[in-house]
């Protein structure tokens, strides 16, 4: 009887627990065909919703702000005090349904920026020119991005994710299972088009990776985990682009 009484108390402790887990985590869209939200949701769209009530998201534009959750819904003050409000919010398990879409959560990166992918830090790449930029600018935008790139394989990594997407997120580069190369110009996505000022920005951005590709010695980890292996790569890409 006592055995029984640990177990049902123990199940409803556990349900609980999930019960009252929240709305803090890392949303990921999940959905194949975006219904409401946005037309370029994809599954590397994310909604970050950190404990302090602050979040980052990419749902085709990238944005950064606070929230909080009530009875009307969610709501989302972005960095241009622009308030979003999404309702109905229904959660079921590991995934919330946000306005008919349906998000996935995942664990959240560690609280420091420096080593979150999703954080304003490692996201600065996404923001768009509002003027053409000098070489130097150009380049802390890749640097930026390769920042990007090393936290997320570090995240996938650190939180034993078995795979994670690495063909939605905007880039000009092609990643594969061991490796990656650049893409020529015209199979780039038109969103990473669009966060330089200008064409003639995007292509010369495209040059200076080239540039290390074709002229840098790239050390290539032997480690069998690919996460490791990309990590490396980033960290030799920064390096090159400081």
């Amino acid at each position: 009887m006592k055995s029984t009484f640990a177990w049902l108390l123990m199940g409803v402790l556990l349900s609980g627990c999930l019960i009252h887990a929240g709305p803090s985590a890392l949303w990921m869209y999940t959905d194949g065909v975006p219904v409401s939200i946005d037309s370029l949701v994809n599954p590397a769209s994310f909604l970050e919703l950190k404990p302090d009530h602050s979040y980052t998201r990419d749902f085709g534009r990238f944005e950064y702000g606070t929230w909080s959750l009530d009875a009307g819904g969610l709501h989302l003050i972005n960095q241009e005090h622009i308030t979003q409000l999404y309702s109905p919010v229904t959660f079921e398990g590991i995934n919330m349904n946000l306005d008919k879409e349906n998000f996935e959560r995942n664990p959240l990166p560690a609280p420091d920026a420096e080593h979150d992918p999703f954080s304003l830090d490692n996201n600065r790449w996404r923001i768009p020119a509002e003027y053409k930029e000098t070489d130097a600018e150009i380049k802390k935008r890749l640097y930026n991005h390769c920042q990007f790139w090393k936290a997320y394989f570090t995240w996938a990594l650190d939180k034993d994710i078995h795979s994670v997407d690495v063909r939605s997120t905007p880039t000009a580069l092609k990643i594969y299972g061991n490796g990656f190369t650049l893409k020529p110009f015209s199979d780039l996505p038109l969103t990473w088009i669009n966060y330089f000022y200008d064409e003639e920005d995007c292509k010369k951005a495209s040059g200076m990776l080239e540039d290390i590709m074709l002229h840098k010695n790239m050390a290539i980890s032997s480690s069998q985990n690919k996460y490791k292996v990309f990590i490396g790569i980033f960290e030799q890409m920064e390096r090159y682009l400081k």
